[in-house]
């Protein structure tokens, strides 16, 4: 007989997530419990693909509140299908793909001024000759924020 329920111990060895962060992910409405009639908590079994879900967003750098809201647009009465977890998925490849975009830029852009040893990107006259990103405003880091361009080649 296939076991439908577990304890938050029983969750947290299953999927590696210690048990205050599964209680946490609770509090935040990521994953549910129920009561048995002894008042002890349990949960089904969907919640490890649940806790597995949110462990790889949290690596992908998504915020727990974008988790929230896509999980809330699934369904909590039936285990999750797989068209469930293909729709929850596309609402995050946008996001995805422009960090990705993001990441790669930064990689390009820290290794070409770390490359040139100034170091200055005020008076660098390869990367930002006469500040002209200065001259152009903006805030933060201008040169990897910058919208509407293809990722810069390795």
């Amino acid at each position: 007989m296939a076991v439908r329920e577990f304890t938050v111990g029983q969750i947290a060895a299953r999927t590696g997530v210690a048990v205050s962060a599964l209680h946490f992910y609770e509090r935040k409405g990521l994953i549910r419990s129920f009561r048995t009639s002894g008042n002890q908590r349990r949960y089904d079994k969907d919640t490890t693909r649940r806790v597995a879900v949110i462990r790889l967003a949290v690596e992908l750098g998504i915020p727990l509140a974008q988790v929230a809201a896509a999980f809330a647009a699934l369904p909590h009465d039936r285990p999750l299908a797989k068209d469930d977890w293909a729709a929850l998925s596309q609402r995050w490849r946008d996001d995805l793909d422009r960090r990705i975009t993001l990441l790669s830029r930064l990689r390009h852009e820290l290794t070409g001024c770390i490359g040139c040893g100034c170091l200055s990107m005020e008076t660098c006259p390869l990367i930002n000759p006469e500040d002209e990103l200065g001259a152009g405003g903006g805030t933060g880091a201008v040169r990897i924020l910058r919208e509407g361009e293809d990722v810069l080649p390795d």
